[in-house]
């Protein structure tokens, strides 16, 4: 098997923070998917690139002669973003696109930067709203694209879309919680106990589909559209909840730990990717930021 671009950006992620869980804030996924994948480049190349400790990561020797080739890839990867198929860079245009909350807090501002510096010529219009407004501009032209919780996504027969990467959904808990003693632990377990239920971008009602699917509910003790919120009460000991690892951050505003552990149930993943209307064909600078978003990704979740 081939090493893949996501392989080679994890790597260099981990040996430059020095830590599994920095480099998994980094690139919005989970630390279990940043060690697989740094795992699997070292059976491929067949040596050991990173040494683990309880205090992180060091580069060995074999990683650092690869580190040097690692970002010669990712450098030659993101010149020829600056101008795929030769003609990137010289298009000029406008891109209206709309992002939903989740998206635009905790996904989009890195890229939105970085595309703006790698073309100049295109301006790019990002307008928050809610996922049905967004699916509603796409079929009606008054948006060109939208970067959003695709897995969301209702209007399938109108709208296309690509996945962009999928954030799994795990339980986070206080320190010192009782749950934290299993490796892992089941929706059973977390309906007994209060739950801080998220509901922006329509979260309580993605969780009340696998609630559902469960026979269980969980006894939601607060509901706020805040993130911050949840992350707040949580750390503090008021609640538990289940939320994507693209949100999650190991501390409170307060500096309180959070704490994760996998569900033993099939929870599925939050995925974020790019929509547009399957009627409308996508003008050329519209048709850049697309491989601009998909290459930046590594080709995709």
């Amino acid at each position: 098997m081939s090493l893949t671009l996501k392989q080679v950006r994890y790597f260099i992620a981990a040996a430059e923070t020095g830590q599994i869980s920095h480099a998994a804030m980094e690139m919005n996924i989970s630390q279990s998917a940043v060690t697989a994948a740094i795992q699997g480049l070292e059976a491929q190349l067949d040596v050991l690139l990173l040494e683990r400790s309880s205090s992180g990561v060091t580069v060995t020797p074999e990683g650092a002669r690869f580190l040097s080739h690692a970002r010669t890839i990712v450098a030659a990867v993101e010149d020829a973003m600056r101008s795929p198929l030769g003609v990137g860079s010289r298009v000029i245009g406008r891109v209206r696109l709309g992002v939903t909350y989740t998206v635009a807090g905790y996904f989009m501002a890195r890229h939105f930067a970085r595309f703006r510096r790698s073309y100049p010529g295109i301006a790019l219009d990002m307008i928050e709203l809610p996922r049905a407004a967004i699916e509603d501009g796409l079929a009606t032209g008054d948006l060109d694209l939208a970067v959003m919780l695709v897995s969301n996504l209702a209007d399938t027969g109108r709208l296309d879309h690509e996945i962009l990467f999928r954030s799994h959904r795990r339980l986070w808990l206080p320190t010192e919680h009782a749950l934290l003693v299993a490796p892992t632990v089941s929706l059973a377990e977390v309906a007994c106990e209060p739950y801080i239920q998220l509901t922006v971008d329509e979260a309580n009602q993605t969780a009340s589909r696998y609630w559902d699917r469960a026979g269980l509910s969980p006894a939601v003790a607060f509901a706020t559209s805040s993130v911050e919120a949840v992350r707040s009460m949580v750390a503090a000991g008021m609640g538990v909840t289940i939320l994507s690892d693209m949100v999650y951050r190991p501390w409170s505003l307060e500096g309180q730990r959070i704490e994760l552990r996998t569900l033993a149930d099939e929870i599925p993943s939050m995925d974020v990717g790019l929509a547009w209307c399957k009627a409308h064909s996508l003008a050329p600078a519209v048709a850049v930021f697309r491989a601009f978003m998909s290459v930046a990704m590594g080709g995709g979740g």
